[in-house]
């Protein structure tokens, strides 16, 4: 980043733009001064407040592409909402509870978490993670994003922690949960249980084994069967053989016993129309468990239990000489030993989808044990109704949370096998295993260190209680964040939930990526529609990920990770941010340096553009009685531009709200009205629209761009406006008269429409005013932008010729619309005489040239190509527009073949000037 003048203490338009200097400096006054803090009232009207339910990020991580580019959108949100609106919370948070957080303390102090007392470990947790929490802090701030720092939260923090168990609570007593000893996913890495949603598919090499099987007893219709498995180790733990009821091939051995090979142990052979026919022999074999299919045959049929795998992926007793193998030892071992015994009849290689734990990449097992689960199998439909109530930004991302609850399987299960993370607030009688709940007026608790409250259990009568030593799934805590930051708790006195600001629940948006639409916005719905019966925010934004250059996604293993750091250090943080908006919301799309660079440039345009503007006219010029014809354009231009960048950014369009506004400000206000406004400097009607123009560019910007927008608000106009203000309070008129001058501020002589509302600090920041209106201008649009291409071209023929911009031009006749603007371009351009014309000039039109496709006409037509050549070459020829063919040596050719050049030649005295919308005569 390159800095053209030494640091300055003040705003100032002097020198160039030091993009370090002012960014720094706007970043710590902005929080010194709480500039966005959002003053909580619970009086307030819930429709002047635009609240965020923004992402908590794991701290266990560093910043990188995906939290830039998503937190800068979610500050587009923020910025243009408050300006437009007034009150917004934009709040923060930090996901330290789970095992993101186990990880890091473990990797930081190189300890595990299986030699320490669950306390003592976490208190290490929280030690490292408020270290990284800093660090994330200042690089958050360092992008200039207008979070209220006075509003973050942790997710293991106390008061989380009591909302946390608080919906556990509520939910126990409304029915929506359950704790029961079942089939559960298993990470065996992690160690514990995962939720549907914490599963992937990942495509991995395996093999195919075909084994056989032999039946039993003397009367059996065949010797053996074949069965095809990627999973040989899952044998020891087999309870039947299943057939479908409609195989012909293997219908024989319905009713049948097989006896396990290695393993010797008897099974039935079952019918059941889930098995798949097409699949290996047809015949498959259920154990406790490798899928989904032997959880629900396990079920349906009452079948035995045989754990053959622990909780680490190790062969447990059952496997009998492979105890103490891991999963894959034991596969390749199991295997041999079929191979040596002549029952390993086939075995190939193959590709195929394996679930997998999202966090470690672990493939999963299924394990019996006791957990809790929400419900939500039963409201599938109730949640998918939720969903559509919702404003979606893209709306195609709907489609993706409604084939999520489509395919929903299982309910949620929230309980999680680990040592950091809030606790259930539950105790177990140790005679009957009855369930004790804390009070809500006790919580936060943690069983392993709190008594019960009660002496007795209410059901048995003893007198032994057992804690409940799992704690709640990250997402159990994460999905109430909108409860969180909304103040949700238990009234004692009223016995009823309350919130401390109900003036932001349900919340306006919901910003994050596509890839958390089943953890965390699901999750969310779910949670909050059951404690509130609302849907928890109006609208939900989506955006897409940071690719590379090739629009490949960005890992460390592919080596094509981009450090925000590195970008940083080269780029100012307002052209990263124009980068951020050049893509649709919801899009994932590359990283590219032309992009920042762009926005560097754009920087350093509005710099030099607003010391241009400095130069021409006073600060608050006052509005004459009549705008010329120019100026009245280029301010109904601006009001077109203001209510069309509102819609845009009223739909989370920024990419398209950039580009207008860029080609507004940099074609029609830099390149054509500024060039104007230097020829009239001394004109009140180009002064007035000259600056009301500037102003209102900063303030459309400023959501963009609020470093440099500050910066140029500040020294252009703030201080003026302040000394202004200071001079109508201390003058000799009466009070009333007074006060009734400050509520006519938003007409004032400058054109201001408000003054910037009262932060904590002294600073009217610009971000603080409100958003610009369109102010009723009314012009020729059309004419007045034909007249500024004729001025354009006009100043282009000046300059190719080497004439002074001042120089006369003797005669000008233009065939165009440009009614009202005779005026402006004579004067604008020195024109003596003006004309214009009624009919267009006689312009003559010939086909200059006419280029083949040979890639493709020569296939086409091979040795017919070279009289094709020589027909176009003497112009005997014919091209019929309507059909679109060119008709030559007897061939005809469609238009995808051949391509036409024109040439536009005037016959009259003088020289022609085409511009898109006129053309001029110059004599």
């Amino acid at each position: 980043m390159s800095t053209d003048t030494p640091e300055q203490d003040e705003p100032s338009l002097e020198g160039g733009y030091d993009a370090e200097t002012v960014e720094s400096r706007w970043q710590r006054r902005w929080i010194d001064e709480d500039v966005y803090a959002y003053e909580a009232d619970e009086e307030r009207d819930p429709n002047t407040v635009y609240s965020i339910d923004t992402p908590p990020p794991t701290v266990s991580g560093s910043l990188h592409m995906g939290h830039l580019y998503g937190s800068t959108l979610q500050d587009f949100a923020a910025r243009f909402q408050r300006m437009h609106d007034g009150d917004v919370l934009f709040p923060f948070g930090y996901d330290d509870n789970g095992i993101a957080s186990e990880r890091l303390t473990e990797s930081e102090l190189d300890i595990r978490h299986q030699d320490y007392e669950r306390r003592e470990f976490q208190e290490l947790c929280r030690e490292v993670c408020a270290e990284y929490e800093a660090e994330f802090t200042e690089k958050m701030q360092n992008l200039g994003t207008s979070i209220d720092w006075n509003n973050t939260y942790k997710t293991i923090e106390p008061r989380v922690q009591r909302i946390s168990q608080l919906s556990f609570l509520d939910l126990y007593e409304k029915g929506r949960e359950y704790r029961k000893k079942a089939p559960a996913i298993w990470c065996p890495e992690c160690e514990t249980a995962i939720s549907q949603v914490e599963m992937e598919d990942e495509e991995r090499a395996s093999h195919f084994n075909d084994i056989a099987f032999e039946l039993v007893g003397d009367d059996a219709p065949r010797d053996e069967f074949v069965i095809s498995t990627t999973r040989p180790e899952l044998i020891p733990a087999c309870v039947s053989v299943f057939v479908h009821p409609d195989d012909e091939e293997n219908g024989d051995l319905i009713g049948e016993t097989a006896r396990i090979p290695l393993f010797g142990h008897e099974v039935p052979i079952i019918e059941d129309e889930r098995v798949d026919m097409e699949k290996g022999s047809g015949v498959v074999m259920c154990c406790t468990f490798g899928d989904q299919n032997d959880i629900e045959w396990y079920q349906a049929h009452d079948l035995p239990l045989r754990v053959a795998i622990d909780e680490s992926a190790t062969m447990t007793d059952l496997a009998g000489p492979y105890e103490g193998m891991s999963t894959e030892e034991a596969r390749e071992a199991i295997v041999e030993d079929l191979d040596d015994e002549g029952l390993l009849r086939d075995r190939w290689e193959i590709s195929h989808a394996v679930q997998v734990h999202e966090r470690c990449d672990t493939a999963v097992e299924y394990r019996v044990s006791k957990q809790w689960y929400v419900e939500i199998l039963d409201h599938k439909e109730e949640y998918l109704e939720a969903g559509r109530e919702m404003d979606w930004y893209p709306e195609k991302m709907f489609t993706r949370y409604k084939h999520w609850i489509e395919g929903l399987e299982w309910d949620w299960l929230i309980s999680r096998q680990r040592d950091s993370g809030i606790p259930f607030p539950v105790w177990y009688c140790a005679d009957c295993d009855h369930e004790i709940m804390a009070e809500r007026e006790s919580l936060p608790v943690d069983p392993l260190s709190d008594e019960p409250p009660v002496s007795n259990c209410p059901e048995c009568g003893g007198d032994e209680f057992a804690a409940e030593e799992d704690v709640f799934d990250t997402w159990a805590t994460s999905s109430l964040t909108p409860l969180i930051n909304a103040g949700w708790d238990w009234d004692a006195d009223s016995e009823a939930f309350t919130m401390d600001n109900p003036e932001l629940y349900p919340f306006d948006l919901r910003p994050q990526g596509h890839d958390i639409i089943s953890f965390w916005l699901f999750h969310t719905v779910v949670k909050c529609y059951e404690h509130t019966g609302e849907v928890p925010f109006d609208a939900t934004m989506i955006n897409g990920h940071v690719l590379d250059e090739n629009r490949e996604k960005m890992s460390k293993s592919r080596g094509n990770v981009v450090e925000p750091d590195e970008v940083l250090s080269e780029y100012p943080v307002d052209a990263v941010r124009f980068w951020a908006a050049s893509a649709a919301v919801g899009d994932d799309f590359p990283y590219q340096e032309k992009d920042l660079t762009a926005g560097e440039k754009l920087l350093r345009k509005l710099w030099n553009a607003s010391k241009l503007v400095d130069t021409l006219a006073p600060a608050h010029p006052d509005e004459p009685a009549d705008l010329e014809a120019i100026d009245r354009w280029l301010l109904a231009e601006l009001d077109a531009a203001v209510a069309e960048l509102t819609d845009h950014l009223e739909e989370y369009e920024f990419a398209k709200a950039r580009d207008r506004l860029r080609t507004f400000f940099w074609n029609t206000f830099c390149d054509d009205y500024l060039e104007i406004a230097k020829t009239r400097e001394d004109n009140p009607s180009t002064q007035y629209a000259l600056r009301t123009a500037h102003r209102t560019f900063l303030e459309l910007w400023a959501p963009f761009l609020p470093h440099a927008t500050e910066e140029i608000w500040q020294a252009a106009y703030a201080e003026s406006e302040a000394r202004s203000v200071r001079e109508s309070q201390s003058d000799s008129r009466s009070p009333s008269e007074v006060q009734s001058t400050s509520e006519d501020a938003s007409e004032n002589a400058s054109g201001e429409r408000s003054e910037p509302r009262d932060t904590d600090g002294d600073l009217e920041s610009i971000h603080t005013r409100d958003w610009p209106d369109p102010q009723g201008y009314e012009a020729d649009l059309e004419a007045g932008e034909t007249a500024m291409e004729v001025i354009s071209a006009l100043r282009r023929y000046k300059s190719e010729h080497q004439l002074p911009l001042n120089e006369d031009l003797e005669s000008v006749a233009v065939y165009g619309a440009i009614d009202g603007f005779e005026s402006a371009i004579r004067n604008v351009m020195h024109v003596r005489e003006l004309t214009v014309l009624e009919e267009p000039p006689e312009i003559t039109t010939e086909v200059a040239s006419i280029d083949l496709d040979y890639s493709s006409v020569g296939p086409k037509f091979g040795s017919k190509v070279g009289e094709i050549d020589a027909g176009i070459e003497s112009g005997e020829y014919e091209i019929d527009d309507d059909e679109g063919v060119l008709r030559v040596a007897g061939e005809e050719l469609e238009d995808d073949l051949f391509e036409v050049e024109l040439e536009r030649t005037y016959s009259g005295a003088g020289e022609m000037i085409e511009t898109e919308s006129a053309v001029l005569i110059l004599e």
